[in-house]
Parts: structure tokens; C-alpha cells; sequence
């Protein structure tokens, strides 16, 4: 009997719980994407890429320059220099290789420090929708993991009532 009572206890218990659950959910790169401060985001995105299409140029131009002296000059030369002008065109042609690996991890970083503000003004206008209307959960559509979802729990048009910000057509 008292296997029972605690069986029964124990599913009603589950059943008031999972009652109260609210599960919603939000696309917060869709925000992003609207918001004003995104135009910034992309002009610094850009500068950015500039700067590093400099650097990049810079390393270019100086190798090339390298290769052209040592073609030019490859008949004056010793064995040692030889080697060593090999050497010095080897470790630029590297370095190149490097930087142009090394560009996009820089270009993340950077896009992320630039967002990671915004993020966090949509994540605090989304825990006020979420206080107002009592959700328990709110799953991330950008994310890609979620199958469906009802749009009647969605409360990304609510967070960007919150910030203020209006779809852009």
C-alpha cells in the first residue's frame, strides 16, 4: 500500500510540475540582424578586413620584392647566401600561409567582440519578456537544433518591442 501512495505521489508531483513549465522560444540572430547598431557591427567588420588586406599586401609585396632580387642577383651569390636568401623567402612564403589561416579566426574574434554587446542588450529586453510572461525556457531557433516550435511561443517580436527595434522590410 504504501508502494502505492508514494507511485501515485510521485506522478502527481511530475504532472503539477511539468504544468508549470513554459517553454518559448527566440531568434536572437534575427534580432541582430534588425537592430540599428548592426551597421556599425558591419563597418567595423569591414575596416577590420581592410586592415588586415593591408597586412596582408605589405607581406606579399615584401616577398615578391625577395624573390625578384634573388632571381635577379641568384648568379652573385655564394652558397651561404644562397641558402640564407632561400631561407628568408621560405620563412615569408610561411608566413603568408599563416596569416591567411590565422585572418579568419581573427575575423571571428573581431565579429564577436562587436556583437557581443548586442547580444547582451537582447538577452537582458529577452529575460524582461520572459519575467513578464512567466516562461520557464526558451529555446534559441538561430541555434539550429530545435525541429518545430508553434509560433505562438515565440517572443522574439516581444524582445524587439523591448529594444526598440522594428523589422526591417
Amino acid at each position: 500500500m504504501k508502494n502505492i501512495i508514494l507511485v501515485l505521489a510521485i506522478l502527481i508531483t511530475g504532472t503539477s510540475l511539468q504544468a508549470q513549465t513554459k517553454v518559448g522560444t527566440i531568434d536572437a540572430d534575427f534580432i541582430l540582424q534588425q537592430m540599428p547598431e548592426i551597421v556599425q557591427v558591419e563597418e567595423g567588420m569591414k575596416t577590420y578586413n581592410t586592415e588586415l588586406q593591408g597586412e596582408l599586401q605589405n607581406t606579399v609585396k615584401k616577398y615578391e620584392e625577395l624573390v625578384a632580387a634573388y632571381q635577379t642577383n641568384v648568379e652573385t651569390f655564394n652558397e651561404e647566401e644562397k641558402q640564407s636568401k632561400e631561407d628568408e623567402i621560405i620563412n615569408l612564403e610561411n608566413e603568408i600561409k599563416n596569416f591567411r589561416q590565422k585572418a579568419s579566426v581573427l575575423m571571428q574574434m573581431r565579429n564577436n567582440e562587436l556583437t557581443q554587446p548586442l547580444y547582451l542588450k537582447i538577452d537582458e529586453a529577452m529575460k524582461a519578456v520572459i519575467a513578464e510572461q512567466g516562461y520557464t525556457q526558451i529555446l534559441n531557433t538561430s541555434a539550429n537544433g530545435l525541429a518545430y516550435a508553434d509560433e505562438k511561443y515565440d517572443i522574439t517580436e516581444g524582445v524587439m518591442k523591448k529594444l526598440g527595434v522594428t523589422v526591417k522590410e
